[in-house]
């Protein structure tokens, strides 16, 4: 039984996320005590009980403390299924999240699966499925799985109601990757969407980013989706490059200018290009977990959040690597995961 404090570090739901994906890998069964201790609203909230559900169902798991709102949680798995799963959050819950989850176990299963999650696509404080299809997987691709994702409908919050599928050709081992360099920008754009707004909203969102981007109105879209899938609106901002991929995104909030969104996340990216790294905050985050089921990896990246630290620890917690990361310069950090 691995015990596992959640008031620790962070704090938050990625301790138990990450706590319930090596679990499913390992057959180790754990105890979280303090569950999301350091949020407003501690223990499980409804994304986080449907990401504990969802686990269990693909492992034939035993849980005790799954209710909304508990704060101690017991896991213990059995092996791991692939096959065809449903998880629905039930409200604008992330559904990325819940899908950051189960993949990692089903990456190695012993035949494909098919997974369709219903909730929120498009969250503050998670990630989008934008950046799940366009930046993430893309690197779990090249580590020898082969996972696919499609949008059929976004959501956004409070409302929720989003869907998406997820196909998963899974690999028997996982492929040291090493992410050092970014190379040149290759593609850079602006996307606002809104659904259920005007989309005068998102016309005046890339126009603001752009005036801090200056990429001029050939990378700058404005989008409206259908007026069901509202109200909702958010802006993203990719970088490409010959040697990384990048998105940075911010959700329109009630009595947040437009303008404002918009310059928020022109700032992250224009951040992230003064790094001259390859890896940004986030992606750092997502891409401990696979390497450290290949048993190897590198990358580099800005200095390392909270947030990848503790992930950092709990990964060490089940596996037996060793994560460590080490000044570059100013502004870069060399993140190494090794086997122990």
């Amino acid at each position: 039984m691995v015990l596992i404090d959640g008031s620790e570090g962070e704090g938050g739901g990625q301790v138990l996320r990450s706590s319930l994906a090596l679990s499913m890998l390992t057959g180790a069964p754990f105890t979280l005590a303090n569950v999301r201790a350091r949020r407003e609203k501690p223990g499980l909230q409804r994304q986080h009980l449907t990401a504990v559900r969802a686990a269990a169902e693909v492992c034939s798991a035993r849980v005790e403390g799954d209710a909304v709102g508990s704060r101690q949680v017991s896991f213990y798995p059995g092996p791991v299924r692939a096959g065809s799963y449903v998880f629905r959050v039930g409200t604008a819950g992330s559904a990325t999240l819940v899908l950051q989850t189960v993949l990692p176990a089903l990456l190695c299963a012993d035949g494909p699966s098919e997974l369709t999650l219903e909730g929120g696509t498009h969250n503050p404080m998670a990630p989008p499925f934008d950046f799940v299809d366009r930046v993430f997987l893309p690197w779990v691709n090249r580590m020898g799985p082969t996972v696919t994702a499609t949008l059929a409908r976004s959501g956004f919050y409070p409302a929720g109601g989003g869907r998406f599928t997820v196909s998963v050709a899974p690999s028997p081992r996982l492929a040291p990757l090493a992410v050092m360099t970014r190379g040149a920008v290759c593609e850079r754009r602006v996307v606002a969407r809104v659904a259920g707004l005007a989309w005068a909203i998102a016309d005046r969102e890339v126009k603001a980013a752009d005036a801090l981007l200056g990429w001029g109105e050939g990378c700058l879209r404005a989008e409206s989706l259908p007026k069901d899938q509202g109200p909702g609106n958010v802006v993203l901002v990719e970088v490409g490059c010959e040697g990384a991929r990048e998105l940075f995104v911010a959700t329109g909030e009630r009595g947040v200018r437009a303008e404002t969104v918009a310059e928020r996340v022109a700032k992250e990216a224009l951040d992230w290009l003064d790094a001259d790294v390859p890896v940004g905050e986030h992606l750092a985050d997502q891409l401990l977990l696979p390497m450290a089921l290949a048993g190897a990896g590198r990358f580099v990246t800005v200095e390392p959040s909270q947030h990848t630290v503790t992930n950092a620890r709990v990964i060490e917690r089940f596996l037996p690597v060793s994560i460590g990361w080490e000044a570059k310069g100013a502004r870069a950090w060399e993140v190494t995961v090794r086997a122990r």
